[in-house]
């Protein structure tokens, strides 16, 4: 009888531990609550030192992962297994997220320094009236190059990429939407096209550059860049402000057939445990000061006029990196296209990459 009193004694203290730790990994799923804060952002996309200013005003700890594309940022947040409660994805990836119910709608009555943010970045199509989004960076798709390397060739056309003196000089982002996109603007035609006669001669007219692209690649082309090592590249405006920091010689431009604008905003996933701190946050960024210095260290352009003021005037004057509302209307933003036509894109950016010996 002892011996079975023993047994039941053990079993019933191993059921209570067993349902107290699976309580605890339901409560946050395996992280989060009102004293933490789980933030799933880009790689190297803010200043660690607000990230422990946020902490020590308002004592809430945060937990900060990153991840490498909004496909795959969007596939975790489905999956449920960790609790964000800041994402930062970018304008399409927004509009796919809003359709899957995977956002918060935000109470702006908690966002006071939202009135730091140039109203042009605001109510835009992708996110009406802000309801689910607040900017973070924004940016533009351009050419970085070595003026030193390329002769008379200044790349305000797309055209001068297809210049015989670029065999095998020419490296690409890995991007179906940059590339394609890029192909569609050199022709006139808009980066969201859904025409397929418009996609079949945007793509018959990158097979032809094919002899001048040397490679189709990621993040390794900033270190050939900086070093030299590479003439021209198709890239974004703020790795092009990175490799430019490193190495004076290089400059950055966007063609004037057009390019695309985009943006990275912030919001609130639906597997938030602690949406007061996510509005606490989003708001910290939104302040002057924070925005200022986020800025200087990731070296994107910032929504927040007020952190311009605190900016280096010779930064904020850069057309490079903030272009006029005049060249700003040559800029699309990317729509979501819809899982047909964006499956179309990949295959005609394969087809491409193929045609690449």
């Amino acid at each position: 009888m002892k011996s079975l009193i023993q047994a039941t004694i053990a079993i019933l203290v191993v059921s209570a531990l067993l349902f107290y730790a699976a309580d605890t990994l339901s409560a946050g799923g395996g992280k989060g609550g009102k004293n933490t804060l789980t933030i799933f952002n880009w790689g190297e996309y803010i200043d660690p030192d607000l990230l422990k200013a946020f902490e020590k005003e308002t004592g809430i700890h945060v937990i900060y992962e990153t991840f490498d594309s909004n496909e795959a940022m969007m596939t975790k947040i489905q999956q449920g297994g960790t609790a964000y409660d800041i994402a930062v994805p970018s304008e399409y990836m927004i509009e796919k997220m809003k359709e899957e119910n995977l956002l918060i709608p935000l109470d702006k009555t908690k966002l006071p320094n939202l009135k730091n943010i140039d109203p042009y970045f605001l109510d835009l199509p992708f996110d009406d009236n802000n309801h689910y989004s607040i900017p973070y960076f924004w940016g533009t798709v351009g050419i970085v190059y070595n003026p030193s390397l390329v002769g008379d060739l200044d790349f305000t056309s797309w055209e001068d990429l297809w210049d015989p003196s670029l065999k095998r000089k020419v490296f690409l982002v890995d991007g179906a939407r940059e590339v394609i996109g890029m192909g569609l603007n050199s022709l006139g035609y808009s980066l969201n096209s859904l025409d397929d006669n418009e996609l079949r001669e945007a793509t018959n007219k990158l097979i032809t550059l094919a002899p001048n692209v040397k490679a189709i690649i990621g993040d390794e082309i900033t270190p050939l860049m900086i070093n030299n090592e590479a003439t021209v590249a198709l890239t974004w405006s703020g790795q092009a402000a990175d490799m430019m920091f490193e190495n004076e010689e290089l400059d950055f431009a966007v063609p004037e057939e057009g390019s695309n604008l985009w943006f990275d905003n912030m919001v609130i996933p639906k597997t938030s445990k602690n949406i007061d701190g996510a509005h606490a946050f989003i708001n910290f960024m939104l302040s002057a000061d924070a925005g200022a210095r986020n800025a200087d260290y990731v070296g994107y352009s910032t929504p927040n006029i007020a952190a311009m003021d605190l900016m280096d005037e010779e930064v904020v004057t850069d057309e490079r990196y903030y272009p006029s509302e005049e060249q700003r209307d040559t800029l699309e933003v990317y729509k979501n296209l819809g899982p047909d036509y964006l499956g179309k894109y990949n295959e005609l950016f394969l087809e491409f990459k193929m045609s690449i010996r």
